[in-house]
């Protein structure tokens, strides 16, 4: 399992994980997509916020590996503003390779990401 160097661990000063410290014996989970709705609470929107600004000042509209990159976590972006990068794609591998849906994030993320 990839681990991303200065990638953020979690969201200071709360339990919002961001990445994981050691891989799983029995497999990494798979990522599914997980639906966002607007009356999310504020901790949890700053969580995503703060995820997000993190994927983009890593790896901007490179394609990256998903390595130790929390399933959870992601899954609020999945197949949204993150999008496989290959075809087949495995959903249950650390080395799944990921991108940023660049027109999406600019919709969810403009202050993020900029607009054109």
């Amino acid at each position: 399992m990839l681990k991303h160097r200065g990638f953020p661990g979690r969201l200071p000063g709360t339990d919002f994980q961001f990445t994981l410290r050691r891989a799983n014996p029995k497999g990494a989970t798979p990522l599914t997509a997980r639906e966002r709705r607007s009356d999310r609470r504020a901790p949890d929107r700053r969580a995503d916020e703060a995820f997000f600004t993190a994927l983009w000042e890593h790896f901007g509209t490179e394609p990256f590996e998903r390595g130790n990159l929390d399933a959870g976590r992601l899954a609020w972006f999945f197949e949204r503003e993150i999008i496989p990068a290959t075809d087949p794609f495995d959903p249950a591998d650390y080395e799944a390779m990921l991108v940023i849906d660049l027109h999406a994030a600019r919709k969810t993320f403009p202050k993020i990401v900029g607009e054109e």
